[in-house]
């Protein structure tokens, strides 16, 4: 950051930030509080720059002279469209097909054998990408599921993708992607899920991996209005974001979430904290089950 030593504001105040627009503590306040109060995402002012370069992009599409108007905006009631747009900008979207690898081999091997057998006898398999972004997650899953169970689409198998970005769910509806996104997929998998998209542009994966996946909006810290219970919940590289008793909270609602020994993947860079400590047992890398008795 670089402060400057002269205010740049008819009100005296000063940047925090050098550039285009004039953006103040007070402004970086107001967005950083309506950011957590929507979101739960904590950032601290050393991200002022980070924040800057992302919406001035937004003020120079809106037309606005400066951040003050800019905070004015998404204060109000027509704002609301412009509210989702700054959250979308500022939320991270690192993703990539089969990040962190060993979780899906943990799916493949430890928890979907026994519940493909279960639906092939009448039961249910659940899965749930609790921060999806674009898809890779969901549909990573979706295309380990059907190495084991081709015949997926006759049985009663559902994976749920949610993500607080509209444009990141509409993305992922459309499950269209570069050949350099695709790269992590294995050749083989690459080759019978995925061809050029209509009109080009890009590879699109399969309906038959389409399927498998319902896409929705949700914002984590906000009304989870899913009734039934799921085998495995990933949940991985968002919480972390999170202020700690955030958190704390988001573990101990993922609990009840689960079906008797659910399994819930998260971040390498997250572990589980908080009461929810005592409801969860290590099953592998940033692996956990739930303990028998507490998805209750």
């Amino acid at each position: 950051m670089t402060a400057l030593a002269t205010p740049t504001r008819g009100d005296g105040a000063k940047r925090i930030v050098d550039g285009e627009f004039v953006f103040t503590e007070e402004d970086f306040r107001r967005i950083a509080s309506m950011l957590h109060g929507e979101t739960g995402i904590v950032v601290s002012e050393s991200k002022a720059t980070l924040v800057y370069s992302r919406l001035a992009k937004r003020l120079r599409t809106l037309g606005l002279e400066n951040f003050k108007a800019y905070c004015g905006l998404i204060s109000s009631d027509a704002g609301l469209g412009e509210r989702q747009e700054m959250f979308a900008a500022l939320t991270t979207n690192v993703t990539r097909f089969f990040r962190e690898p060993h979780h899906f081999e943990h799916l493949k091997t430890r928890i979907l054998p026994p519940l493909i057998d279960a639906a092939r006898r009448g039961g249910k398999v659940r899965i749930w990408s609790a921060a999806c972004s674009s898809g890779q997650e969901p549909y990573s899953a979706a295309m380990t599921l059907l190495s084991l169970a081709p015949d997926a689409a006759n049985l009663d198998i559902k994976i749920l993708a949610t993500d607080i970005d509209p444009n990141m769910v509409a993305d992922g509806r459309a499950g269209v992607y570069s050949e350099s996104l695709i790269s992590p997929v294995p050749p083989e998998m690459r080759k019978r899920w995925f061809s050029p998209a209509p009109g080009g542009g890009g590879q699109q994966i399969a309906d038959e991996v389409r399927a498998l996946v319902s896409f929705r909006e949700l914002n984590l810290i906000g009304d989870w209005p899913m009734k039934g219970r799921f085998n495995a919940i990933f949940c991985r590289n968002v919480v972390i974001y999170f202020g700690e008793d955030t958190q704390a909270k988001i573990w101990s609602r993922f609990a009840p979430m689960l079906a008797p020994d659910g399994v819930l993947y998260i971040g390498h860079s997250e572990r589980v904290s908080g009461p929810a400590t005592d409801r969860f047992t290590p099953d592998g890398v940033t692996t956990y089950r739930i303990n028998s008795g507490a998805a209750k």
